[in-house]
């Protein structure tokens, strides 16, 4: 699809890192962000030529099965509470509204096996992971991309989610993407299979390991998982238990303040010029790392530590140092492998070109209107900018569980 005229007036193109910027500004440029990150993906499946289109990087030929769901399910994961807001007669509103049109195109043609894009949602073991992160899109904006479908539309998407379930998930986060799915059918259809949901809740209780943080199986991982992943399907799956009045839905206040203060570990990460400290496995998600921080301010939850101005502050460094890092895209706009540029010695075996739209994840906090305190309050400094800049502040201190106090 073509970029409307009105996006190339209204928004400015990327400009170095200011020490400073509005709120406006600041939503301004991530929306921007978004659309330079997503249009690749969304305009070439609403248009039927995702396949054709997206480019695999060298030593990932072994991924092309898997790539193009991965890209879909990954850029939906992160955008969807910004379609969320529908459309409106703002210039962003208008842009959101060729966005949803997108979505809900690119959707169709994904599950419809009649589509030249028809995607893959049943070879080992790989659909799994972004069918889940599918159904979390479809959670996060009904209305947008669900509702409007005709039914047999709608059957086509259920079938593809149910299609996952011969894909048995390992002991680790993987559990959560079963009960993902399994949770998105619950809401739509009113019918799933429980056990993946509570064989995952229940392991992911036994294998919390305190302070917010949870293990990924029974050990411990230096990495993201946590934001990727966890926390984000567990309140997720969580919201899904309480709107069916499940028992499990009891987890959902504690699983919260795990949430809230691993969020505030994520804003105390950013350092005073918006960098983070690139670790462990999946380093080339980018700010997709910081999915719980966006996610609590999406959700109005930031722990008392953290003002929505400064976590708007962190975000927006942390999304600029790491997209206008020369050679994060390719000539034709498609992101390539990295944490910081183009640095294919950090990608992963699994990780293909589609696996980097994992970043949109980041961007959730675009679900607020722009008229949310988050967005309209003055900037503030962030933890590690008040820090370095000599501030006395308050000292940080572990998170107790209710159960533990």
């Amino acid at each position: 699809m073509r970029r409307p005229l009105l996006f190339l007036l209204f928004f400015p193109l990327i400009t170095p890192l200011r020490a400073q910027q509005t709120g406006p500004q600041d939503r301004i440029y991530t929306v921007k962000a978004l659309d330079r990150i997503a249009r690749p993906v969304l305009s070439a499946l609403a248009a039927g030529e995702l396949k054709k289109a997206l480019p695999l990087g060298p030593g990932e030929e072994d991924r092309r099965k898997f790539t193009h769901l991965e890209a879909f399910g990954r850029t939906m994961v992160g955008i969807a509470p910004w379609l969320a807001l529908g459309p409106d007669n703002t210039p962003e509103g208008k842009l959101r509204a060729d966005y949803i049109a997108m979505s809900r195109k690119a959707l169709i043609n994904a599950t419809d096996s009649a589509s030249p894009d028809h995607l893959d949602f049943t070879t080992p073991s790989q659909p799994l992971v972004d069918t889940a992160f599918l159904a979390l899109a479809l959670l996060r904006a009904p209305d947008q991309l669900w509702k409007p479908l005709t039914p047999a539309q709608q059957a086509n998407v259920i079938a593809a989610l149910k299609e996952t379930r011969k894909i048995k998930p390992g002991e680790s986060n993987w559990l959560l993407f079963s009960a993902s799915v399994e949770a998105a059918i619950w809401h739509f259809t009113g019918e799933c299979e429980m056990r993946p949901i509570t064989y995952a809740l229940e392991k992911h209780q036994q294998w919390y390991l305190g302070d917010g943080t949870y293990g990924d199986g029974p050990q411990f991982h230096w990495d993201y998982y946590n934001s990727y992943v966890i926390q984000p399907a567990l309140i997720a799956v969580l919201e899904v238990c309480k709107e069916k009045s499940d028992p499990n839905a009891k987890l959902l206040p504690a699983t919260i303040g795990r949430a809230q203060r691993y969020a505030e570990v994520q804003e105390r990460m950013v350092s005073p010029e918006g960098t983070y400290p690139v670790i462990g496995r999946s380093s080339s998600y980018r700010f997709g790392a910081f999915q719980v921080l966006s996610l609590m301010a999406l959700r109005h939850e930031l722990p008392k530590e953290v003002s929505p101005a400064a976590a708007r502050g962190a975000l927006t460094a942390v999304i600029r140092r790491t997209l206008e890092a020369p050679g994060t895209f390719d000539a034709k706009g498609w992101l390539r492998a990295g944490a910081v540029g183009y640095q294919p010695g950090i990608r992963d075996g699994y990780v293909s070109t589609g696996s980097l739209y994992m970043c949109t994840a980041g961007l959730l906090h675009l679900g607020l209107p722009a008229n949310d305190p988050f967005w309209t309050a003055p900037a503030e400094p962030w933890t590690q900018k008040r820090i370095w800049a000599g501030q006395d502040i308050p000292g940080d201190h572990h998170y107790a569980d209710p159960k533990e106090r």
